[in-house]
């Protein structure tokens, strides 16, 4: 008896020690997660501030861009017509005035969409003293008010003084802004259930954005209260506009309203041309560290039997984790690069894509814009509504006239918002405003301003796709890494059962179908992390036909099983590719097998290769190959969702949807570009347009 329960003490001893080992560990290892959890906040909180950064710098420009309309010589009637535009044009203005240099108001006009604090003239007060401060700064500075009473703290009023040719400024122009959608970034990232926002206004004071108990402690800090020291710290710094990351401790953030455990704190100013400046704080909970690691040592206790496995699944687990960590943070690199490249703005008039022309009182076009010029007849100036779409089917004209009135009659902006119209043949969205103008100018009585947006649908597509992609990384990356391995248990023990059993026993078959079907499953688990971690790409010169013999070497048998024509048209004289000729080799294998899966016996498959004319052409540019099949096609409203992760046309079972995900990945990471033509009951053309290879004295091998 004592010698059985030796083993068992020896036992409990070593998970005692592990236990004991492991818990010494995850203290010695908090202050690493505690700081990776504040340079992701932060990143996070720094991503956010940049899109307000730009949307308050956005609005800024708009606002010089008034002073200097203001600044040029012209009639008060023309100021005033031109302020009116942009107020209607900037759908955050609520109202706009001017003020000569000693701060007198000259001009004001209200937004028709403004509420009623607004148009009984609340806010004129402040925006004449922000005017009157924004006299006292260089031409070009914008003075920002604080939040103002009696709206949520939503308004606020930024002035900028006139240019002056020399000495002081001649006057100052303000307008009353509602800020809500600039701060959305911020308010998002802070949604987390452990993270709470701090807002710190251009007057050193928290703003309504912030949340209630750290505005509140905000507020004691100033007037002397010294229990918080570190919060009193992250208080001065928020301050003096600074960048940086405070820890706070678990008596601080539950008297802050944080929870009872550690805090962190990362905060970021953002800054506007003048010295203008926020500064944001993002104060984060650390109680969910501390719940995970409670969970991770009851976990240990309870697999105290698997202790040995359970430690090499764990590391090969970090590992994994430590990949992926890396991944998504180089992915986030990119999409920020990508989010700095989209264009800030709209110009105005003849200098925006959007189009606009004006009518007259008596209904005719008296004037066009250039976006709209180019789509319009030239004689459309002059004559009716109606032959400036001289496609458009009367019922649409009917419509735009039917708006025309409707503003008019009211007096204040009509729209059709994402209206599919035929204004120029093809149907496509549109957003259809008409805005009426002063009544006392005749030839520009009504705007009709045309946004055409078929663009944003494609860029709204193409961000679904991204974000779908990532998704799916992220997706296949855990799965493969959680069913994995019980699946491998699973048939460990279905194969000795089925050994046990023998081939005569009568549930063999069943144990061999179990066994089947977790194979398959290991295959598709396999494509998910292939898909997940699509190696990169080391580029070298390769030339396309070996290549294309090979892969049609190696899919003339399939072909010749499924009764299919496989034809190969690659010239010899074809330029080399810079590629990494095993990818390069997936992507033909894809592409030819799918366009065998489409076709019936007696169709015909042709791989083939060319340099195009035009604009790609030359010894370094594109070289283009091509896949046609004279299969069933692809429907037309699926050609968008074919290269969609998981998106199949193909009976269930037959096929897991992410072959030409893959194809697709692969070209992007050569920079090359990929084109479907098809047509249902005729075939498929699919065209991939792939680099070629640089000379050798310039040729570089990278990793995409």
């Amino acid at each position: 008896m004592r010698s059985a329960l030796i083993p068992v003490l020896l036992l409990c001893v070593a998970l005692t020690s592990v236990g004991a080992g492991v818990f010494t560990v995850l203290q010695r290892n908090r202050a690493a997660l505690v700081h990776q959890l504040a340079v992701e906040r932060r990143t996070q909180l720094e991503e956010a501030t940049r899109g307000v950064a730009e949307a308050l710098e956005d609005v800024g420009d708009k606002l010089r861009f008034a002073g200097e309309l203001m600044s040029q010589p012209g009639s008060a009637a023309e100021h005033k017509r031109e302020l009116r535009a942009l107020l209607e044009a900037v759908g955050q203005y609520r109202a706009i005035a001017t003020y000569d240099g000693a701060g007198t108001e000259k001009l004001r006009l209200v937004d028709r969409r403004a509420d009623a604090l607004v148009s009984r003239g609340a806010y004129f007060a402040g925006m004449a003293d922000t005017a009157r401060r924004a006299l006292q700064r260089p031409p070009g500075d914008v003075t920002t008010s604080a939040s103002l009473e009696g709206d949520a703290g939503r308004l606020r009023v930024l002035a900028t003084a006139l240019p002056a040719p020399e000495g002081r400024p001649q006057g100052a122009v303000a307008v009353l802004v509602d800020t809500a959608a600039f701060f959305a970034p911020l308010r998002l990232v802070s949604s987390d259930p452990d993270a709470r926002l701090l807002l710190v206004g251009t007057h050193g004071l928290p703003t309504s954005s912030s949340d209630p108990s750290l505005a509140d402690g905000f507020r004691r800090v100033v007037e002397g209260d010294a229990g918080v020291p570190a919060f009193a710290a992250l208080v001065t710094r928020l301050r003096a506009g600074e960048r940086g990351t405070v820890q706070l401790s678990e008596r601080e953030a539950e008297k802050l309203g944080l929870g009872r455990a550690d805090a962190v704190a990362v905060f970021t100013p953002i800054r506007m041309r003048g010295g203008t400046t926020w500064t944001a704080a993002m104060l984060v909970s650390t109680a969910t560290l501390r719940t995970h690691e409670r969970g991770l040592v009851l976990r240990l206790a309870l697999a105290a039997a698997l202790v040995s496995l359970f430690l090499v699944a764990f590391a090969v687990y970090v590992v994994r984790a430590q990949r992926r960590s890396a991944a998504l943070r180089e992915s986030r690199r990119h999409a920020a690069q990508l989010a700095h490249l989209h264009d800030k703005t709209q110009k105005i008039l003849d200098n925006i894509p959007t189009g606009v022309l004006a009518l007259s009182a008596d209904g005719r076009i008296s004037t066009v814009n250039q976006a709209l010029r180019s789509r319009m007849p030239p004689i459309a100036t002059g004559s009716p509504l109606e032959a400036a779409f001289p496609q458009a089917p009367e019922p649409m004209l009917e419509r735009l006239r039917a708006l025309v009135r409707a503003a008019t009659g009211e007096s204040r902006p009509r729209s059709l918002l994402g209206e599919p119209l035929s204004l120029f043949g093809e149907e496509a969205p549109y957003n259809v405003h008409a805005v009426p103008l002063e009544v006392s100018d005749p030839e520009v009585r009504v705007l009709l301003v045309v946004e055409d947006l078929s663009d944003v649908r494609a860029l709204e597509t193409q961000l679904l796709r991204a974000e779908k992609l990532a998704t799916v990384g992220v997706l296949a990356a855990g799965i493969a890494h959680e069913i994995g391995t019980p699946l491998g248990v699973v048939r460990g023990r279905a194969e000795y059962v089925l050994g046990k059993l023998g081939a005569e026993h009568p549930q063999s078959p069943g144990v061999a179908v179990i066994i089947e079907q977790i194979d398959r499953v290991s295959r598709t688990l396999r494509q998910l992390l292939d898909f997940s971690r699509l190696r990169p790409a080391m580029l070298r010169p390769v030339a396309l036909g070996p290549i294309a013999r090979d892969v049609h070497e190696l899919l003339r048998v399939e072909a010749e099983r499924r009764q299919l024509h496989l034809e190969l048209e690659v010239p010899e004289a074809l330029p080399a590719l810079a590629a990494d000729p095993d990818q390069l080799q997936q992507v033909l294998v894809n592409l030819a097998l799918n366009a065998c899966d489409a076709c019936a016996a007696g169709g015909t498959v042709r791989v083939s290769a060319s340099v195009p004319d035009g604009a790609d052409a030359g010894p370094w540019g594109l070289v283009a190959l091509r896949v046609n099949d004279n299969g069933c096609g692809i429907p037309r409203e699926s050609l968008n969702q074919v290269f969609d992760p998981f998106f199949t046309t193909k009976k269930r079972g037959q096929g897991t949807g992410l072959g030409l995900t893959m194809v697709a990945h692969v070209v992007r990471n050569h920079g090359g570009r990929v084109e479907l033509e098809s047509e249902p009951g005729r075939g498929t053309q699919v065209s991939v347009f792939w680099p070629a290879a640089r000379p050798p004295d310039t040729e570089e091998r990278h990793a995409v």
